[in-house]
């Protein structure tokens, strides 16, 4: 009878740990709304976080807030995607970057030289999705919960077109991923022209 509980117990475990894995890996990626807004990853901070960076922003968040001190930004990317470019050397379809930008602060607590993070200011998206957006999409987010695709005109989609690293994105400022580009050999032509 031990033995009949344990082996029930076990498979109710396995279950369990599958359909939570099935519902993480559901949220992982872009998800929009009946109207084509992407919708934020409530888990975006739990996603892998490739790098920040002081006074790099550009687009509307940072059009919003240029009359303020350097904003800072963090860029976060969906798990499946991050593990598929670390085998690879590039953005799988479904691949979504979150770029958070945060007020900077440099006056408090025990700081009273460096600069360190504020407030959300606003939110940024881009996404890899060629059936839906005919490839790259960016999104602004700004404080809501979803955004509208920034329009196809943008700069932002020429820059990255031709100043990103690895296939539209600026992996170049992303130190751990630029060794895995190199290695695999995935920079672009442009990209490796203008490091010449």
């Amino acid at each position: 009878m031990k033995t009949i509980i344990a082996v029930v117990l076990t498979i109710g475990a396995i279950a369990l740990l599958m359909a939570q894995r099935k519902s993480e890996a559901a949220v992982s990626g872009p998800e929009f709304t009946k109207d084509d807004k992407l919708l934020l990853p409530a888990n975006y901070r739990e996603w892998v976080f490739l790098s920040a960076g002081l006074g790099m922003n550009y687009g509307p968040v940072a059009e919003a807030n240029r009359d303020r001190p350097p904003l800072f930004d963090n860029v976060f990317v969906n798990p499946d995607a991050y593990r598929s470019f670390m085998k690879t050397g590039t953005w799988p379809e479904k691949t979504m970057f979150v770029l958070e930008v945060r007020a900077s602060a440099s006056k408090g607590s025990i700081n009273n030289g460096g600069h360190y993070q504020g407030d959300v200011v606003g939110v940024e998206a881009e996404v890899k999705d060629t059936a839906r957006l005919g490839g790259w999409g960016f999104f602004a987010i700004g404080s809501g919960t979803s955004g509208k695709q920034i329009p196809k005109t943008a700069r932002c989609y020429t820059c990255h077109s031709e100043k990103g690293a690895v296939d539209n994105t600026f992996v170049q400022f992303y130190p751990t991923l630029l060794a895995v580009a190199k290695e695999k050999g995935t920079l672009t032509p442009a990209y490796v022209a203008a490091e010449r």
